[in-house]
């Protein structure tokens, strides 16, 4: 079977050429045109509610605030779950939609059931839309790399260079958990 395909293939060296160079070409398109996402966000499309309900208990919060939302919320179109979560003083609804939802048509929906029901929700309580984002961008990420030769030439051992990761460890803690 192999003897016989190699023989074929010697005596057809233009038609295995030409094959060869039609399949060359074709991965040359192919890796030109597929879109390559470097990290895929594979998280669900979500819509987060925080309604900030000052000085009261989380029973409070549970039965003015947080049911009343959650119960709306069911009924967005799209949705696939919807959880509350009461605390002191602050409810917090997640609103999670089908695979393939829009993120921004996900949000303009439930917009439209926060106006209807604000009505049921205790006076002076305004519920608001969190960050049109995913936890997948909310990553921070940067390099430890050194800018001139001396600083490399001074990380001679593990520890030393352990020692200043550390310390920006440290600085970079320091400054993002001042952020809001």
């Amino acid at each position: 079977m192999i003897a016989s395909l190699i023989r074929w293939s010697l005596d057809n060296r233009f038609l295995v050429l030409l094959a060869a160079l039609f399949a060359t070409a074709w991965g040359v398109w192919a890796v030109e045109h597929t879109p390559v996402d470097a990290l895929p966000d594979l998280s669900d499309v979500q819509v987060i509610i925080r309604t900030p309900y000052p000085g009261q208990a989380p029973q409070i919060v549970e039965n003015q605030v947080t049911y009343p939302l959650t119960t709306t919320m069911l009924s967005v179109p799209g949705a696939k779950t919807v959880r509350g979560y009461s605390f002191f003083g602050d409810s917090f609804v997640y609103v999670l939609f089908e695979d393939g939802t829009d993120p921004y048509w996900a949000r303009s929906r439930v917009l439209e059931y926060l106006n209807q029901v604000q009505g049921r929700l205790p006076a002076g309580v305004t519920p608001a839309l969190g960050p049109d984002a995913t936890g997948v961008g909310w990553v921070y990420q940067y390099p430890m790399s050194p800018k001139s030769p001396a600083w490399a030439a001074r990380c001679v051992s593990i520890r030393s260079c352990c020692s200043r990761i550390a310390c920006a460890h440290m600085a970079s803690r320091t400054a993002t958990s001042s952020m809001p």
